[in-house]
């Protein structure tokens, strides 16, 4: 096949070349998301909010697919210093914007800056964004050839003067597994529950139970890893748009990941909630994505629950009790907290545990000592308590 001369640029200068990349992350799970990329060859260095590593195109394809604890992957694609607008628009009009952006829709711009004299971020971005768009417009192809999609999104930052643009190559938001058509009240993400699971050592070799499931994040997330499942695999992704995108090695890497899943004989995973009608929906979930070999669910509370029922030796609980907006108060939250740590410590002994506390709270007196892991969601300071219940 005869490349055109528009594909043989972008072959050398995007598909041939080495690139930069950051793998943002909530704060608190910047160490596991680096991990994770070791785990897959791509040593990374921790950062603040995130992970930086190197690597080929088709590592960005590997990296969304597999990293369970980021948020979405950045590829740097540029990067100049600016203190004046004549010269932002001059190094932004000057480069190859086609060779990395499809044509077809306009970029959505994200843009911060810290100590620049261009410190007013929608100038900053309206400037940029007409310098994409006129570029695209001269030098890409048209958009049926180049796989016109959703609109891009450009991420700038601008620190003492000097931008650096990168190009989101994820799309929505990682958390989004696209599993779930069902949500619950302030909903646990999936990217913290995944970090839980990994700090607590899940391997799904062990019984896990989540008697306060809800949406049954804890449950999915930990089904994915039992079953040796990507957390990208059921979604699509932005770098599927880019002029630069090779669909058959996408092909190969997805067949790969296919060949290391596994089928469960009987689930280790055993969801509960109180609320039948979040137990249908979870249960829904679970046939629609082939996961009821590795997840069990029953409509009780778990203050009725046994372990016993569930295992003969001891695995791993996982709580995220109600609190704060999903509760209503302080005070019943405080209570209810008080409620789960003495049933815990009465039934579970032996159990390893994972809890999820708002920061703040006194860490529950379990018979050993406990450790607390701190990270944001939706906004709110939250503490990942782990630890292992004795009878002392």
């Amino acid at each position: 096949m005869t490349l055109t001369a528009f594909e043989k640029r972008v072959k050398r200068h995007v598909v041939g070349r080495q690139h930069d990349f950051f793998a943002a992350t909530t704060p608190g799970a910047e160490a596991l998301t680096a991990g994770e990329l070791a785990a897959l060859g791509l040593p990374g260095r921790v950062v603040a909010g995130g992970a930086e590593f190197s690597g080929r195109l088709h590592d960005v394809y590997r990296a969304n697919l597999s990293l369970r604890t980021a948020s979405r992957v950045l590829m740097r694609i540029h990067a100049f210093r600016a203190a004046a607008f004549r010269s932002l628009e001059k190094a932004a009009s000057e480069y190859a914007w086609e060779l990395f952006i499809p044509a077809g829709a306009p970029a959505r711009l994200h843009v911060s800056t810290h100590h620049c004299r261009l410190h007013h971020t929608g100038a900053v971005a309206e400037r940029l964004a007409a310098a994409i768009a006129e570029r695209l417009e001269q030098a890409a192809p048209p958009p049926a050839a180049a796989g016109a999609g959703p609109a891009p999104q450009v991420f700038v930052r601008g620190v003492d003067d000097r931008f650096v643009i990168s190009l989101d190559s994820s799309g929505a938001n990682l958390y989004l597994r696209g599993i779930k058509t069902h949500s619950g009240k302030a909903p646990l993400r999936e990217t913290l529950a995944a970090a839980a699971l990994m700090l607590a050592g899940f391997t799904g070799a062990q019984t896990l139970l989540d008697p306060m499931c809800g949406a049954g994040t804890f449950a999915l997330e930990a089904a994915l890893m039992a079953k040796r499942i990507p957390p990208g695999w059921f979604r699509e992704f932005a770098f599927a748009a880019w002029p630069g995108f090779r669909a058959a090695r996408w092909d190969f890497i997805r067949r790969q990941a296919a060949g290391q899943a596994l089928g469960l004989d009987r689930p280790v995973i055993f969801a509960s909630d109180t609320d039948p009608e979040a137990c249908r929906r979870l249960e829904d979930c679970l046939g629609r994505c082939a996961l009821s070999d590795a997840v069990s669910v029953t409509c009780r509370d778990f203050f009725e629950l046994d372990p016993r029922d569930f295992a003969d030796r001891p695995g791993l609980l996982a709580l995220n009790p109600p609190y704060g907006r999903r509760l209503g108060s302080a005070s019943g939250s405080r209570e209810l907290i008080r409620a789960i740590t003495a049933r815990i410590r009465s039934r579970y002994v032996g159990w390893k545990f994972i809890l999820l506390l708002p920061a703040g709270r006194p860490l529950p007196e379990l018979g050993s000592p406990v450790q607390a892991h701190p990270f944001q969601h939706g906004g709110l300071e939250v503490n990942v308590v782990l630890g292992t219940v004795s009878s002392a």
